[in-house]
């Protein structure tokens, strides 16, 4: 199988440069980080891909069998990995994908060097002890609303996880992505993510870790950023001054200077 055509392998930047692999979460794909990859590109080899079922991937290559679980999206990340001998990745993974990340570097510890959570959760339910930001009733109401109209449900909530109302182009924009993923992949992949418990995975983290908030994020709030850093030995936190769940799009410059300091620091 052609890995690169199957996850649409993006390659820019520096080719001698450190790797820093950008992957993207639920209902995106790689042109989320497009605002990034400029202040990114002079000194990394940055590689960017998109999660089959997603973007320009090869539809054709999804089973619903090997994406019902964060395991199968670790899997593309590995694949793409091997296809390319990547090797001292920085794995920078938003939302959902920084669970995927961690679940990579715990099957492949030799290629991974650092990883950036960008927005993350292990779990979006509460629990007692644990806020995740959604009770069980809401996750429940929110994929029986995407089961019945994915495309009404997109329109509803992707403004409401943009945030930023006053800019309401990039609501937009994530509506607009939400909307060319394939329902039923879309569905698959939401109760993949939103059904998710990841929390006991992240002792497994072995490799300096960043963990980025926003400052406002109704999908990752600020009790799951503590909970994600508190969990991962020597992590750092950093709280940007943005508000919704994809910083990458609404303060781009903020988020590729956390990730280049930090690399700065840590290399």
């Amino acid at each position: 199988m052609d890995i690169r055509r199957r996850n649409n392998v993006v390659i820019n930047g520096r080719p001698d440069g450190p790797v820093v692999l950008l992957a993207h979460g639920f209902g995106c794909d790689q042109n989320m980080w497009r605002l990034m990859v400029p202040a990114l590109a002079d000194d990394f080899r940055v590689v960017l891909f998109d999660y089959v079922g997603s973007g320009r991937s090869d539809l054709s290559a999804w089973s619903e069998q090997r994406y019902s679980s964060l395991e199968g999206y670790a899997l593309d990340v590995l694949e793409v990995c091997e296809e390319l001998d990547l090797r001292d990745v920085t794995f920078v993974g938003h939302s959902v994908s920084a669970m995927v990340g961690v679940l990579a570097a715990q099957k492949a510890p030799e290629r991974f060097s650092h990883l950036v959570m960008v927005a993350p959760s292990p779990r979006y339910i509460d629990e007692d002890g644990y806020r995740g930001g959604f009770s069980a009733e809401d996750i429940d109401e929110l994929l029986t609303s995407l089961d019945s109209n994915y495309l009404g449900w997109s329109a509803a909530m992707a403004p409401v996880i943009m945030g930023n109302p006053d800019r309401p182009e990039l609501g937009e924009e994530l509506t607009a992505s939400f909307c060319a993923t394939d329902p039923d992949i879309a569905r698959a992949f939401a109760r993949t993510t939103f059904l998710s418990d990841s929390r006991q995975d992240l002792k497994s983290v072995a490799v300096p870790t960043l963990v980025l908030e926003c400052a406002q994020d109704v999908i990752a709030p600020r009790e799951v950023g503590a909970y994600v850093h508190a969990a991962i030995p020597g992590s750092r936190l950093v709280t940007l001054d943005a508000t919704g769940h994809c910083p990458q799009l609404s303060a781009p410059d903020a988020t590729a200077q956390a990730i280049t300091g930090f690399l700065g620091a840590t290399r």
